[in-house]
């Protein structure tokens, strides 16, 4: 059915470069000119390990050849730390001393490089350091000799996320795995960049319909159950190994299911890797693992800059109300005891029931969400704030019991934002995920916009889960559009100022649904009743449980002058 024609509207700075060039250059003359002795550069190793070890610069440590061709050598970015266990107030309060220069002049004190006395043509060239591995790290899995990885791209690793044993498999079977992945990207890619500039279907092609219909078939008999044989070697594995093993997952569901599960492991693995490069993380230990969170114990998703002396605890210990973190539970119980804190800073802009929206200043409350900004980084990927946190305005969600108002999410958005993104930054909870309460959080943030009487959309780029929630809320605001529609022509203009979602948004929401289509030099919006029936069967079946933000519960006027 046509509705009618739409108007769319290097770590280095190049010293060490430099260098090598200079060695380089020294060498091919001392083979010219035999009087130049060769120990000339080991004086220039030496120099440059001594400088490093006055506490100024910090040696990264030892990498795979593999993966890195010059000995990166920077700044120590350990992040900030205060007596109290808040994030930085200010500058002043950073230290930036060299957690590593007893081990750099350990290494400057090395006889091998301080004498230069002596003659050393006799002896083997020495390898560089950063050609070296480090054979005092190893997996922690038990009987792994940190050889392969669960990606297949690197031929050892030091973390369980990257263990092929761990996660029961052999090095070779990584490979493969891997090989297969790069196939079927590859071919991703094609078929994306030939359906780039192609027109949209009104249905699925041939190749999406056959594509659903193999993961139909794939998918039938994920909830069959183990029999009695599967059940009692899985017991048997998980008595000989415990938690020093991946449970066996062959069966528990399809073995579609499975494999997006083994490509979700990979990829975590692989950027965990990367930050290990990059030197974020130091081999893995310098991971938050998990923290205790009110009454709940959270597993981490990503790396976050704590500071050193807390990261490298691997468990972490905040409080619920005013975010600090703390090294023990003991440290936490004493600090509950003590703590005023109830709910967040702030004023009050939004309660219904037992759900709360506080709009809290980073200019008047910095502390608070510098760690908040800590917090979120450990569930986020794409996140960067940290410390600069006063050009935004955070609106933090809770839900109230008779102990307090529990932290569910937040988002912040920019108090001047010249692109008029009314979120750079969202998140929810893990232990409330998947119940509706991100979608409260857009949904609250594009009511914001309205009240101020703009278009909005959040920053990019967007978070996995970020995207999806995204696309799913745009989705239900353009079917209920829909059906609430009675007019013959309609124009996404319209459709942006009434919900305040930004028109390109709008466009690709129409295009992901197959609502849009270019027809005679027009577009036309088709109104599918088979999406709109089908969104108004869910809604019906929410009811009363649907978790929805009321507007007349809304007590806030846009801030001035911020």
């Amino acid at each position: 059915m046509l509705v009618g024609v739409v108007h769319v509207g290097s770590g280095s700075d190049g010293t060490e470069d430099s260098d090598s060039s200079a060695e380089r250059e020294q060498t091919n003359s001392s083979e010219s000119d035999g009087n130049i002795p060769k120990r000339t550069r080991l004086t220039r190793a030496s120099l440059r390990l001594s400088q490093s070890s006055q506490g100024k610069l910090n040696v990264v440590p030892f990498l795979p050849p593999t993966h890195v061709d010059t000995l990166d050598v920077k700044q120590d970015e350990s992040p900030p730390l205060t007596p109290t266990g808040n994030a930085p107030s200010s500058e002043s309060e950073l230290d930036i001393s060299s957690p590593n220069a007893s081990h750099d002049e350990s290494l400057a004190k090395d006889p091998a490089l301080r004498d230069s006395d002596k003659d050393l043509s006799h002896r083997p060239k020495r390898r560089r350091c950063h050609e070296t591995y480090n054979f005092n790290m190893k997996c922690p899995t038990p009987g792994c000799n940190s050889l392969g990885h669960l990606t297949g791209k690197h031929e050892r690793h030091f973390a369980v996320s990257g263990c092929p044993l761990y996660h029961n498999l052999s090095a070779d079977e990584c490979k493969v795995k891997a090989t297969t992945r790069e196939k079927h990207e590859e071919e991703a890619k094609v078929q994306e960049e030939s359906n780039r500039h192609a027109t949209r279907h009104q249905a699925p092609t041939s190749r999406q319909t056959r594509y659903k219909e193999q993961v139909t078939e794939m998918r039938k008999g994920r909830n069959s159950g183990l029999t009695k044989e599967q059940k009692e070697k899985y017991m048997e594995h998980r008595q000989s190994h415990g938690n020093t093993r991946e449970p066996l997952l062959e069966n528990i569901t399809s073995e579609y299911d499975l494999e997006l599960f083994r490509k979700a492991q990979a990829r975590a693995s692989e950027d965990l890797e990367r930050l290990r490069i990059q030197g974020q993380i130091t081999e893995g230990s310098n991971m938050i693992k998990t923290i205790l969170f009110g009454r709940y114990e959270l597993d981490t998703w990503y790396h976050s800059p704590y500071p050193e002396e807390y990261a490298r605890l691997g468990r972490l210990y905040i409080c619920e109300f005013c975010l600090k973190y703390m090294k023990s539970q003991t440290i936490l119980r004493r600090h509950m005891a003590k703590c005023v804190w109830k709910h967040p800073p702030g004023d009050e802009v939004y309660r219904k029931g037992a759900i709360s929206v506080f709009e809290v200043d980073g200019k008047k409350n910095k502390i608070y969400c510098q760690n908040l900004c800590l917090l979120a980084k450990l569930f986020l990927d794409h996140k960067t704030l940290y410390y600069d946190v006063e050009p935004f305005l955070f609106y933090v969600m809770t839900e109230a019991d008779n102990t307090g108002c529990h932290l569910v999410g937040y988002f912040s958005k920019e108090k001047n934002s010249f692109l008029n993104y009314n979120v750079s930054c969202i998140l929810t909870m893990p232990q409330y995920m998947r119940q509706g309460y991100g979608k409260m959080l857009i949904d609250f943030s594009y009511l914001l916009s309205k009240v101020e009487e703009k278009v909005g959309s959040p920053e990019r780029p967007l978070s996995d889960l970020g995207l999806i929630s995204y696309r799913s809320y745009w989705k239900e605001v353009l079917l209920r559009y829909m059906y609430n529609f009675q007019g013959k022509e309609i124009s996404i203009k319209e459709i942006s100022q009434e919900t305040a979602v930004n028109p390109v948004d709008i466009v690709s929401t129409l295009q992901s649904l197959q609502m849009l289509k270019y027809w005679k030099g027009k577009h036309l919006v088709l109104k599918r009743q088979d999406l709109i029936d089908e969104w108004k069967s869910k809604e019906t079946k929410r009811g009363s449980n649907n978790k929805t933000i009321d507007p007349s519960s809304l007590k806030w006027t846009p801030p001035k002058g911020t």
